[in-house]
């Protein structure tokens, strides 16, 4: 059932797992890092990915929809016309569902679309995403770099430099940092997080997943 993911797993080159470290210039720093070997073993389960995905955009809507049914509104209950002999069907109320004004029949009401995924399925599915991300070379490995102040300007030149423009990145941290976070913010196309955060929803929308050189090796101990 898994062969065809297995036989690319098997042919993944080794160089997938090395990746060359470039500094906030976009040039090769002559250092690589290696990916934990558990991506190069890890079948993807596209049923993982999914749940894991459908749990993460369920637990984003606050379901606090609600419409008003005929017994909260304020209609006249006066019996509109006479029982019989007109032709038409019964009416009582003008709260039925049937006139316009009327309450909503079934509609809708505050509920919680949370569900509970197992741990080890959601450990699953953020690991065959990173397999993913990986056959397809969607990985980079920066040089760890710190602003001294928020700026927006100068990170629009670091994903420049690393021909990121106008892509969706996903920048992973060593842990969390508060001028860079506030200068992607204002990016619709990038976003900052740290290793102990990420979630296979993240991983699969990013186009590119930009790791810091030292979180690689927090990489290992969060999977």
């Amino acid at each position: 059932m898994h062969c065809p993911d297995i036989m690319v797993l098997i042919l993944l080159s080794k160089n997938k797992m090395d990746i060359k470290i470039v500094d906030i210039n976009g040039k090769e720093t002559g250092r690589k890092v290696t990916l934990p070997e558990i991506l190069d073993s890890t079948v993807p389960n596209d049923h993982a990915i999914y749940l894991d995905v459908k749990q993460y955009m369920a637990n984003q809507r606050q379901g606090t929809h609600k419409s008003k049914e005929r017994a909260e509104i304020a209609r006249t209950t006066k019996k509109l016309k006479r029982q019989k002999g007109t032709g038409g069907a019964r009416a009582g109320s003008r709260k039925s569902p049937l006139f316009i004004g009327g309450g909503r029949a079934f509609g809708p009401r505050p509920r919680d679309y949370n569900f509970k995924l197992n741990k080890k399925l959601k450990k699953l599915a953020r690991l065959s995403a990173l397999a993913y991300k990986v056959k397809q070379n969607e990985i980079m490995v920066v040089e760890d770099f710190h602003f001294e102040k928020a700026s927006t300007r100068k990170f629009s030149e670091v994903m420049k430099n690393l021909q990121l423009t106008g892509k969706k990145t996903l920048l992973i941290l060593d842990k969390n940092d508060k001028n860079l976070h506030l200068s992607s913010r204002n990016l619709s196309r990038s976003k900052t997080t740290t290793p102990g955060e990420l979630n296979t929803y993240d991983l699969l929308n990013a186009q590119h997943l930009l790791f810091f050189e030292s979180s690689v090796k927090q990489l290992e101990t969060v999977i």
